[in-house]
């Protein structure tokens, strides 16, 4: 009598090398993203198509290489929605890598720059700027990155005490963020009626007046800005553990840990400075995606093109919803944002209880 074969287990995970890199892959995280790059493709497809200069997908792409006849067709997909399809894709990713880091360093899924005050700071910043200086887009950025990293310094300075405590961080993000509320409305209400409007409009968080010339700069800079992000995920990885381990496994923390803080802030700053504030990405596209792997990993790569997915999707809605009227894109991700804070506070509180 023979023997019954040994059953084959399945791994959960891909092994991909990489020169001297080896990456570990889960099974069920490489299918979520490659689900979410699709739809992330066919929601930027969307975007060229959509409007009210309606397009089919082939006039579309040759408007886009420059053959079609066209020139309506031209202006509008390569000077009015590439640049939004693509500003969008480019904020929503950095909003979520922010976030991402923020949430891992600080153990807090509420610990987002949106919640902390350190989206509310580059917009005071970016603010102090417009109403002002009259600022154009590089004295925006400037102001937003000063805005950012000075209210960083602050919220740490009061969090800290013999180290760091998520629950502190967030509560005194909370109460900073509703004092630099206070300040940017101050600005507004003290502002010339001309500049008043223009931050009111700008606060909102908008795609609306996106194009090439304002915006590809600070696009540049966020896509400069996203790699190091990207590489400096297996060390968050490690710091998450905790100083003492991270430490002993040859990671030098407090470097790693500022470096992280510094591209977090840069990456939320330039964001702002760019569309300006657009609430909630920064929460919940970390949290969407590892609930969608199903894992406790950091998850840079997934947080990512989930945030651009869902900053793109919100974009298109804002602009159809009530078409020709154009919402900001701000609205939609406020609302549906609100809802999900909801559901993770009451979520959170029937664990505690439990």
């Amino acid at each position: 009598m023979s023997a019954a074969a040994p059953t084959r287990v399945r791994p959960r995970h891909h092994r991909l090398s990489l020169g001297p890199w080896t990456l570990l892959l889960e099974r069920r995280a490489v299918r979520v993203a490659a689900l979410l790059l699709g739809l992330v493709v066919g929601l930027a497809v969307a975007g060229l198509l959509i409007g009210d200069y309606p397009l089919d997908p082939i006039a579309a792409v040759r408007a886009l290489l420059g053959l079609g006849e066209d020139p309506l067709a031209r202006y509008f997909v390569q000077q009015q929605r590439t640049p939004r399809v693509v500003a969008a894709l480019v904020v929503g990713a950095a909003l979520a890598v922010s976030g991402n880091i923020f949430t891992s360093l600080s153990a807090n899924p509420l610990g987002s720059p949106d919640v902390i005050g350190f989206t509310t700071g580059a917009a005071s910043g970016a603010l102090v700027q417009i109403v002002l200086f009259d600022a154009g887009p590089a004295g925006v950025a400037a102001g937003a990155l000063v805005g950012g990293f000075a209210t960083a310094a602050v919220v740490y300075a009061l969090s800290w005490r013999h180290g760091l405590s998520g629950s502190r961080l967030v509560l005194v993000g909370v109460g900073t963020s509703a004092v630099l509320q206070g300040v940017n409305n101050l600005l507004i209400v003290r502002a010339s009626l001309t500049a008043a409007q223009t931050a009111s409009l700008w606060l909102a968080g908008s795609f609306n007046a996106t194009s090439w010339a304002r915006s590809g700069p600070l696009l540049a800079v966020l896509l400069i800005l996203l790699p190091p992000a990207l590489a400096l995920s297996r060390p968050l990885g490690t710091l998450v553990l905790g100083d003492d381990l991270a430490a002993g496994l040859g990671l030098r923390v407090e470097r790693t840990r500022a470096a992280l803080v510094a591209v977090g802030i840069a990456l939320v700053a330039i964001a702002t400075a760019t569309a300006g504030p657009i609430a909630f990405v920064a929460l919940a596209a970390p949290q969407v995606a590892r609930r969608l792997t199903r894992t406790s990993g950091i998850g840079m790569g997934t947080a990512a093109i989930t945030g651009a997915a869902m900053v793109l999707a919100a974009d298109l809605v804002a602009q159809r919803l009530f078409a020709p009227t154009q919402l900001a894109v701000g609205v939609v991700t406020g609302s549906l944002g609100g809802l999900y804070l909801i559901w993770l506070l009451a979520t959170r509180a029937r664990r505690a209880a439990g």
